[in-house]
């Protein structure tokens, strides 16, 4: 996946690198992609830029007055497509000066940019980091913030030989100088408010890129990173409270394809409000394997680690659907959404859902949609296509059994606004056969993922199928 997609960059997006080393390849490399990707870019720095990186530009401009470079910035991106901005001033024997940040905003706002992508601190090249009083220096107009750590600091010691700032980091974690560094004590800091967070606008997205993931024990760390970073309250091993991260990239800038997945929060709605005419009696609260069909396919998703957030829909008999969610409910991971209209048709259940799903779990990267009437649906299959979408950011995950779509399905968060124009009774086919030709697949090597409860014999024959053997 390349790093503009795992970003999710658009038009108008300024896209601020901090932290730790290999910011300026990431930098050149976003700022490619872009190009190529047609927009016109604009690469900057806020503090200090080596000379000699300035040649991997393919067109640069050394500041002089504000009104020249702002004039000829629209010539050149038109030839060159991608623009390096630099200070006319030599502040060290190798270095010149970034530009300040109100000159970044102006840049930004100029009718003949589409994005600019901005290093916006320091780390004398080292991997791990933690800023200083006067660091980072993020504009006003940053959209997007994206704290950098090389991974191949992992077990090293925590002194400056490896880590820049290491006593910062040490204040920051409640580590000693000198301990091995670990997953717990990289995620605290690129999480922390005074560390990965710091200086974050408020509208900003926070989006930690965890660099140099070359191997599986790596990406075995990273993973543990992602899901620590994502952890309800921003900062899982520290007290201070850190910012809610968008979500997490991991991957290597230098590679081919340099983001292998990208970690965000997944929530599961569980469709609930219906009737079942067809059925005859309110199938979601029968007796499945000691608790109510409903329940059932709540807890599954309850137990999936990957699924931050669970709502079910209520509609028909919405006081004994809750009632057969009574212990479940006790979990503050569980929400019980009444759809007021259910009988206006399921489009009313499934916008419910996500837009409960969207207030409660925070920043979604997807929505889960689980039939209350599929008990086959396990934890597994839950985590198989949330990490198809990790892997892919798909507009739709779906899983196929010898070659024909099942349930449950996964919808990327670019589809949401989709999900605000469904009328009547219909669920999200309409979505699914938009996205046809996108789809991301999970083969699964059972049947289940096409079996829900319709009558009164489907019941009766998934009871017999699942009965424990005597």
């Amino acid at each position: 996946m390349l790093i503009h997609e795992a970003l999710r960059i658009q038009t108008g997006d300024v896209v601020c690198l901090v932290g730790g080393g290999g910011k300026t390849t990431l930098m050149f490399r976003l700022a490619d992609e872009l190009t190529a990707a047609g927009l016109k870019v604009v690469t900057t720095m806020t503090t200090k830029i080596f000379v000699g990186q300035m040649s991997r530009a393919p067109a640069r401009v050394v500041r002089q007055g504000e009104g020249s470079l702002l004039a000829q910035l629209p010539g050149m991106l038109a030839e060159h497509g991608q623009v390096l901005v630099a200070g006319s001033t030599l502040v060290e024997e190798d270095k010149v000066q970034g530009l300040e940040p109100a000159l970044v905003d102006r840049i930004a706002a100029h009718h003949s940019v589409d994005a600019v992508v901005i290093e916006a601190d320091g780390s004398r090249r080292l991997p791990f980091k933690a800023p200083a009083a006067h660091e980072p220096v993020i504009p006003s107009s940053a959209t997007v913030v994206v704290p950098v750590v090389g991974l191949d600091v992992l077990g090293r010691p925590l002194t400056a030989k490896h880590v820049h700032r290491a006593d910062r980091v040490a204040t920051l974690t409640g580590a000693n100088l000198g301990d091995s560094i670990t997953p717990a004590m990289i995620a605290a800091v690129l999480a922390h408010p005074d560390g990965g967070g710091k200086a974050v606008p408020a509208s900003a997205r926070l989006i930690p890129f965890l660099n140099k993931v070359e191997d599986k024990a790596t990406l075995v760390a990273a993973q543990e990173i992602a899901r620590r970073l994502l952890h309800a309250d921003g900062s899982p091993t520290s007290a201070v409270p850190g910012p809610r991260v968008d979500s997490v990239l991991i991957g290597a800038a230098l590679a081919d394809d340099p983001v292998v997945e990208v970690w965000g929060r997944t929530a599961a709605v569980v469709l609930a409000a219906g009737q079942a005419k067809r059925f005859g009696v309110l199938k979601q609260i029968l007796p499945w394997q000691g608790v109510p069909l409903v329940a059932h396919v709540a807890r599954q998703a309850q137990a999936c680690s990957d699924i931050a957030h669970v709502i079910v829909t209520a509609g028909a008999s919405s006081q004994k659907v809750r009632a057969a969610l009574a212990p479940s409910a006790a979990d503050p991971n569980l929400s019980i959404v009444d759809v007021a209209d259910w009988a206006s048709g399921q489009s009313r259940s499934v916008r419910a859902g996500l837009r409960a799903a969207q207030s409660r779990a925070g920043t979604l990267s997807g929505a889960l949609f689980l039939l209350a009437d599929q008990p086959g649906v396990s934890t597994e299959l839950l985590s198989a296509l949330v990490q198809r979408h990790r892997e892919t950011l798909a507009p739709v995950v779906a899983p196929r059994y010898e070659g024909q779509r099942g349930n449950p399905v996964l919808f990327d968060r670019r589809t949401f606004v989709e999900f605000g124009m469904l009328t009547g009774d219909v669920g999200a086919r309409s979505i699914i056969r938009r996205h046809e030709d996108a789809i991301a697949w999970v083969d699964w090597p059972s049947a289940e993922i096409l079996r829900d409860i319709d009558t009164p014999d489907d019941y009766a024959a998934a009871q017999l199928e699942n009965r424990p053997p005597s």
